[in-house]
């Protein structure tokens, strides 16, 4: 297993995505996401997606040559159109129009609508909270997920991410997580490595728990905490459809395949500024403090720093230099 720089998987991921047909500066949105991702291991969100987006640059299932549309239909809301491009670059050119609504009013939204899959949600929300603002946000996905006790899927995994900023520029807690009790992508990993999942994942066609992946693909992914993840769910799937305009996940097909309609997904985030309370930075710190008083335990997100260099699968680093055309 090669141990590589988060420069050199910078650079490979950006030169692939450009060789495939993306505008440079989408390319560079596109590969720092990846770089974020590899370095604190989350393999899911990092190169594992690279060929997808390659393939579907090709084929024009995701646009790499799009200028996304800003908005501000409200003082505090801030709406930007994807127009079926990357959701990287859609964010990066609607956050700066959002912190400032979010400074002026107190709380502001950003809307993004009509984007490729976004992948990591809390690399948004990290952003957003490294601006000082506290960060909240979800999004919607393919469906895989039918209600508690039923078998038809309606909702995707819709991940919810939060951050909060710790005064000086940091990030004093975060998580990101799906509504499920796992990501879709640990079940086609485990598929791909011939592996077994614990049960409790998923359920297969008919409604039983399964420990085969490929029975879990053709079932339902199970939500976390049966109906209370399923609310959250829910809540996820009405807000980053509804109110970004993307499609309800029923209506999304599969996030991977080559070929296929625009992904056409939402995000949607609340920026907060905890400036108007006065108290909030106080309040963080004792909450941490408490955290802290039994060994071991922390604010969900602290405690973690980035790997440089990573190792990475043969097969993986093979097929990202592949792509990139690097012999």
């Amino acid at each position: 297993m090669p141990q590589v720089s988060l420069d050199e998987i910078e650079t490979t991921t950006r030169t692939a995505l450009e060789a495939h047909g993306a505008a440079p500066w989408i390319a560079q949105h596109v590969a720092h996401a990846v770089r974020e991702a590899e370095s604190y291991g989350n393999r899911i969100c990092g190169l594992y997606y690279l060929e997808s987006y390659c393939t579907q640059l090709s084929t024009g299932r995701v646009k790499g040559d799009v200028e996304p549309l800003v908005t501000r239909p409200r003082p505090g809301a801030v709406h930007v159109n994807a127009r079926f491009g990357f959701a990287q670059p859609a964010f990066a050119r609607g956050l700066p129009d959002a912190i400032t609504a979010a400074r002026e009013c107190g709380v502001a939204s950003l809307a993004v609508g009509h984007a490729h899959t976004c992948t990591s949600l809390g690399y948004f929300t990290a952003q957003i909270a490294r601006a000082g603002l506290i960060g909240l946000g979800m999004t919607n996905a393919s469906p895989i997920v039918a209600p508690p006790g039923g078998r038809t899927r309606v909702l995707g995994t819709n991940p919810i991410a939060f951050a909060v900023p710790d005064g000086t520029g940091g990030i004093a807690m975060q998580f990101d997580q799906s509504t499920t009790t796992v990501a879709l992508g640990k079940i086609t990993m485990a598929k791909a490595a011939g592996e077994s999942i614990p049960e409790g994942w998923a359920v297969d066609a008919d409604g039983n728990p399964t420990t085969d992946p490929a029975a879990a693909l053709t079932g339902s992914l199970v939500s976390m905490g049966g109906y209370k993840g399923w609310g959250f769910g829910l809540m996820a799937e009405l807000l980053a459809a509804g109110m970004t305009g993307g499609l309800a996940s029923r209506d999304v097909k599969p996030l991977k395949t080559p070929e296929g309609p625009h992904h056409d997904l939402g995000q949607y985030y609340l920026l907060i500024d905890p400036d108007t309370s006065g108290d909030f930075f106080a309040r963080v710190a004792q909450v941490a403090e408490g955290v802290a008083l039994d060994e071991g335990a922390r604010m969900p997100g602290q405690g973690k720093t980035p790997t440089d260099p990573v190792m990475l699968e043969d097969a993986v680093w093979a097929q990202a230099r592949d792509l990139a055309g690097v012999l």
